[in-house]
């Protein structure tokens, strides 16, 4: 800022300082290639009084400015400004420093000792600081009693590190950090320096070039295609006391979780988080999911990617406002009683030079080993897990979301390519482990480590796995050991692609043609409790020329539909908890598209056949109240006791019949009938304990857009033997349908 001289301040001349400082330093701090620029500039003791040295490039002239006295310093060339003063303490002091035009009174950044501490340097190192963005990133504080921000970066290569940004004119020259011993963080405070200010670290390579790099642990970043990091301070009050109260109440594999997946940029195309906050809440709370899953809202460049391609992990996508912003979006849906899970990436990062990649000049985020770093299906980079800083970087911003931002739920994306090192490559293209095998035991030594500090850390969160192999001990502790010699991964849920894969390839048959793949609807019942499992109709399965699940469907629209519905019900009735992506719920029939989102179109009464896609969501709605209100579906999901079979092996009537039972015995009986024509009488062995059944749920009723062929009346068992069972009922089983019964 402008300033004038004060009334008491004194002239006194300077004595110059030879050499000052000597050609090296010079060079270095010139060239962004010094380690320790504090040991040269800022003041220090010398014979004579203290000198001040002062690396301002493009300056006209550098004052040091007190109460008391003012002296300009000599100008030694290229930038540099010393001198001695006969002063016998470091005094108060600032410096005055005129350019062409201007004329700026600030603090001098090299008189402040260093913001990190040896306990901090100490986590660091050992790749145990479980708050990492707490130490490294931008924060803004008050430092030696003078307000400004420090920064530090992990970047154990460079030669030397400076920070450039708006408030330099992106000119770091003026501005080189210091390293912290071995360490390998690089660290400065810059008074004055405050909130909403845009920068990047400027590094210096082991060969002397210079690249611009975005902060790894930024909190907030520009709006892509802007790739800056902004310094960030969060003001958000969270008003979710009660809820983060209770979410450890019930252990998640025990309690009632239905999941709403949702791309939060093109849900409501051009909202913002806030704007969210006040549609997403009440929708997903009149459809009575008890969750929503966000895919990945870190800050990706290209939003093609979905956000599947991280460049910010430890910052909420500036798309669509700020992380305060974000954090109120959170709170909203907490305060409807919603739990929140985000989608997080730690497989893999883009190749973009502004980014992770070869961030200081050689590998470091990345594998050393260019087979084992890069990735064979996205062109990206997998991370080294077995470098204990990089493991930290993820662990920590794992918790980092659950303690920040109240995250409910992690989904981990891709953990199948971080388990296996010959994940997609062909033989020569991989190395096996020092056993021999193709385990990736760095990449599971660090699942094992991020899920049990999540847990240790972050009470009644949980971590999914979308894993697509049979690895053994998905969602076993981590400290027992399975028949593969390996402990369990940690995780609280694993994703059943096989049911996914099997149930759909069923449903796409013609009925006339399932008779021959029946096994495809019950073998999932044979590994049901192998893992704690989630049912997933996600995002995956309805792109990419897959179809959206209605369209899945063969036959009519009105047999596409009702093929819709029936799956429905039996997958809210199937073991295990479910997950469903937008536009499913109301039978969009047109592949999903982050460009426009959802076709909420389709609800519009003004439509013809806007009716169909009502009777469709409402059964959704309906599917998720009788859900909660049935602890038979949820209390016992990883038990075997809670599921018994009636009949899995109907296959020429296409009919799936099942007990699923709570924690006191009190069934439900569910009987999905995938053929298109009407069975009466249909018998069912049932238990003798139930003098009365009701249907509760019938997926053909006329408020759902079916035939209405229903059991409006209460059905008594008779004492017929059937099915292995000592009692029986006949029901009217309809056409491409699922029922369900409880007891009068």
């Amino acid at each position: 800022m402008t300033t004038k001289k004060s009334a008491r301040a004194k002239d006194i001349p300077v004595v110059a300082v030879s050499p000052a400082p000597d050609a090296g330093d010079r060079d270095r701090l010139r060239h962004g290639s010094h380690h320790d620029p504090h040991a040269v500039l800022g003041v220090h003791p010398a014979p004579g009084g203290l000198v001040f040295r002062a690396f301002r490039p493009y300056a006209l002239s550098v004052s040091v400015v007190t109460p008391d006295l003012r002296a300009e310093l000599h100008d030694d060339g290229d930038g540099f400004f010393s001198g001695l003063l006969p002063l016998p303490d470091v005094p108060e002091y600032r410096l005055l420093v005129e350019y062409d035009g201007t004329v700026q009174e600030t603090e001098d950044a090299y008189r402040f000792l260093p913001t990190l501490g040896e306990l901090d340097l100490h986590l660091i190192g050992e790749g145990r600081h479980e708050q990492l963005w707490q130490a490294l990133g931008a924060h803004v504080t008050t430092h030696q009693g003078v307000p400004g921000t420090r920064f530090a970066v992990w970047a154990p290569n460079a030669l030397g590190v400076r920070v450039a940004g708006s408030f330099n004119f992106w000119d770091g020259s003026g501005f080189p950090m210091r390293s912290l011993g071995s360490s390998g963080v690089w660290e400065l405070f810059v008074p004055g320096i405050g909130e909403g200010e845009a920068y990047k670290f400027e590094i210096t390579r082991p060969d002397g070039s210079r690249t611009l790099r975005a902060d790894p642990l930024a909190r907030r970043t520009e709006v892509p295609p802007a790739t800056a990091s902004i310094v960030h301070a969060s003001h958000h009050e969270w008003a979710d006391d009660e809820w983060m109260a209770h979410r450890a109440d019930t252990p998640v594999p025990e309690a009632p979780f239905s999941v709403y997946e949702v791309h939060l940029p093109s849900w409501r195309p051009g909202l913002t988080y806030r704007q969210l906050a006040e549609q997403l809440p009440a929708y997903v709370e009149e459809m009575g999911f008890t969750h929503v899953e966000l895919m990945p809202v870190a800050e990706h460049p290209f939003g093609g990617s979905w956000g599947y391609q991280v460049t910010g992990f430890y910052a909420p996508t500036a798309r669509l406002g700020t992380p305060d912003d974000f954090k109120y979006l959170v709170d909203r849906l907490h305060q409807a009683g919603i739990g929140v899970l985000m989608d997080w990436v730690p497989a893999h990062f883009p190749r973009d030079d502004w980014a992770l990649a070869e961030f200081d000049g050689r590998p470091l985020y990345e594998h050393h080993d260019p087979l084992r770093a890069a990735h064979p299906d996205w062109g990206t980079l997998e991370f080294d897990f077995g470098r204990r800083e990089v493991r930290n970087f993820l662990v920590a911003n794992a918790v980092y979301w659950c303690e920040e931002f109240h995250i409910d739920g992690l989904r981990v994306d891709a953990v199948a390519s971080m388990l296996y090192l010959d994940y997609s490559r062909e033989p020569g293209q991989w190395t096996p482990n020092e056993h021999g095998g193709r385990e990736n035991l760095d990449a599971v030594a660090f699942l094992q480590e991020m899920n049990a500090t999540v847990y240790r850390r972050c009470p009644g969160v949980v971590t999914v796995a979308e894993e697509s192999t049979a690895w053994d001990g998905v969602t076993r502790p981590t400290h027992h050991k399975g028949p593969s010699g390996f402990g369990g991964l940690g995780f609280g849920l694993k994703w059943n692609m096989g049911w996914m894969h099997d149930s759909l390839q069923y449903m796409s048959h013609e009925p006339i043609h399932r008779r021959y793949h029946h096994h495809g609807m019950t073998f999932s019942m044979v590994y049901a409790y192998s893992e704690n499992y989630v049912l997933p109709i996600s995002h995956d399965e309805v792109v990419h020329g897959k179809r959206s699940l209605v369209s899945k469907m063969p036959g009519d629209w009105w047999q596409q539909r009702a093929n819709h519905r029936a799956y429905l019900g039996f997958m809210w009735a199937h073991p295990g908890k479910q997950l469903l992506f937008m536009g499913q719920e109301f039978a969009q029939g047109a592949e999903w598209s982050e460009a426009h989102g959802p076709d909420w179109w389709l609800l519009d009464p003004s439509y013809g056949a806007e009716a169909d896609h009502r009777g469709v969501r409402d059964l959704v709605r309906d599917l998720n109240a009788l859900y909660r209100a049935a602890p038979a579906l949820w209390q016992r999901d990883t038990d075997p006791a809670g599921f018994q079979w009636i009949t899995g092996d109907a296959a020429d009537d296409n009919v799936f019949a099942f007990l699923r039972l709570d924690a006191d015995g009190t069934p439900l009986l569910a009987v999905s009938h995938l053929s298109p024509v009407v069975r009466h009488d249909y018998r069912l062995g049932v238990p003798d304990d139930v003098p009365a059944w009701h249907e509760s749920l019938n997926t053909d009723a006329a408020r759902y857009g079916g035939g209405d062929t229903v059991n409006p009346d209460v059905i008594k068992p008779e004492p017929r033997t059937w099915h292995g069972r000592p009692a029986s009922i006949r029901l009217t089983l309809p056409p491409l349908a699922t029922v369900w019964l409880r007891p009068a």
